[in-house]
């Protein structure tokens, strides 16, 4: 109780602290889909923790809003669950220097500042594409037809290079947007019982869940491929 006051007295002392709605106005030109129930998810697994005002309401510092951003980057750019995620910044809050789950090298999202973009021209040079090879990636559905790209999409593209140097190209992939599809409706039937609800907070639950099956269908589908690759070698 003590420290909950304390919180409270510090929150109402700082006049830069940012109530959930000032937060919502910072992020959302970045991340559309965030809602006041997201954040509210999101405080409720821990990866955030506003401090409280003696009548209850949430206030965001801007070191909160930084690590929002971050991990509202690594969801949409590298597709992690929460858990992951909070694995990640917990390294991260003990001075240790994590490798991005998922991001292979690419680099580390910063606690103090937005994780860049990368205009069409931009992502080509970043990955060492042709524009040619991206207009392909983007004509197969491996990566979406938009002007500005993450992370996450220059490692697709970087990946992309490297198996053009071995004759696969983009259209050959198309049986992966296919598969992936397939996976999105067994993901979907699973959700059923959650998302049916329609309230924003099971929507936000239906969204994690569903990153927390695409992290183990991943591993279930990297063991398959593994095991058939060893069969060539026999």
């Amino acid at each position: 109780m003590a420290a909950r006051s304390a919180a409270a007295r510090a929150g109402s002392a700082a006049p830069d602290l940012l109530t959930i709605g000032q937060v919502l106005a910072r992020l959302k030109p970045e991340f559309a889909d965030l809602s006041s129930s997201k954040l509210r998810f999101l405080e409720e697994r821990e990866l955030v923790t506003p401090v409280r005002t003696a009548s209850g309401y949430r206030k965001f510092s801007a070191a909160d809003v930084d690590r929002l951003r971050v991990i509202l980057g690594l969801q949409r750019d590298h597709y992690l669950p929460l858990k992951v995620i909070k694995d990640y910044l917990a390294d991260l809050d003990a001075g240790r220097e994590p490798v991005l789950p998922g991001g292979g090298d690419a680099p580390r999202p910063s606690i103090l500042g937005r994780e860049r973009r990368y205009t069409r021209d931009e992502t080509a040079r970043a990955a060492g594409a042709s524009p040619m090879l991206l207009a392909d990636a983007v004509s197969a559905s491996l990566l979406p037809a938009t002007e500005t790209y993450g992370e996450d999409s220059v490692s697709v593209l970087k990946a992309l290079v490297e198996l053009q140097r071995t004759g696969i190209e983009p259209r050959h992939l198309r049986t992966l947007r296919s598969t992936a599809e397939r996976e999105v409706g067994l993901i979907e039937s699973a959700l059923m019982p959650v998302s049916r609800r329609g309230d924003a907070t099971s929507r936000a639950k239906a969204t994690e869940l569903a990153r927390e099956i695409a992290v183990q269908l991943e591993v279930i589908r990297s063991s398959l491929i593994r095991a058939a690759i060893g069969r060539l070698d026999a």
